[in-house]
């Protein structure tokens, strides 16, 4: 059997080492980081991957892009399948320059699971050379999706980000939060936009979505995922989804 220790793919003697492994719900793989880029793919269930600078959520069919050396961990949404890239440097040079999540085309798919079979050791004059190729033209071709939580580096706002991770449903405005934290509103309103690129009800609303995402894939209704993030109706909650992602969240997963 193949290895599922990354560090066993980290000096293989060839552009691209593809990795398969599996992770229960709830399973939390602790911070570390990679000499090689890695394109993190979900077959099934949903990944939450931290990095200092953010949150990717990776739900099934879309796959995360990190950079060497990215610090990075990952939280699984329900079992999850996942199929990882590990990306030689002079190889990745032409690819991303920063963490996102891109949309897994079909033929992506089945290239990433084609990689996982062939030997590491694949012959680089042959046919499984042109598929890990062919790999590298689809990531630089496929967009990149509005997945991604941005992290603060200020400490008031870690805090702040922090609780409401924690409680994805409250509706605490930033003058509420503002005796809690030592600033004011109006800076906590400056920091966010400064920090994150988004308002702190853009933020809020990200966090809700992130949250919805991992939840669906566990196979929890639209109603009570709705409801427990603090919307008013299902209708709302998928007024909301549809807006950041292109589809109800009934249709998401099956669509995927």
């Amino acid at each position: 059997m193949r290895s599922i220790d990354p560090e066993d793919y980290q000096d293989v003697p060839r552009p691209i080492a593809a990795m398969a492994k599996d992770f229960p719900d709830g399973n939390r793989v602790p911070p570390h980081r990679h000499r090689r880029a890695q394109l993190v793919f979900a077959v099934r269930g949903v990944m939450v991957v931290w990095t200092p600078q953010g949150t990717w959520v990776v739900p099934p069919n879309r796959a995360v892009w990190m950079p060497a050396e990215t610090e990075h961990s990952i939280r699984s949404w329900g079992d999850v399948a996942m199929r990882t890239l590990y990306v030689r440097a002079d190889v990745a040079a032409s690819l991303p320059r920063q963490c996102c999540v891109i949309a897994v085309s079909p033929l992506l798919r089945e290239l990433i699971l084609r990689a996982v079979e062939l030997p590491l050791l694949y012959d680089e004059g042959g046919p499984e050379a042109r598929v890990m190729s062919l790999i590298l033209d689809e990531i630089r071709a496929l967009p990149a999706l509005p997945l991604h939580l941005p992290w603060p580096a200020d400490a008031r706002l870690k805090r702040l980000c922090a609780a409401i991770q924690e409680d994805p449903a409250s509706e605490r405005t930033l003058e509420h939060w503002a005796d809690t934290v030592g600033a004011s509103s109006r800076t906590l309103a400056r920091l966010f936009r400064k920090e994150t690129g988004m308002s702190f009800g853009a933020w809020r609303q990200q966090v809700r979505l992130v949250d919805a995402l991992g939840r669906l894939a566990t196979g929890q209704k639209v109603t009570a995922v709705a409801l427990d993030l603090g919307y008013q109706s299902p209708s709302a909650f998928t007024s909301m989804f549809r807006r950041a992602l292109g589809r109800a969240p009934t249709r998401y997963f099956l669509e995927s």
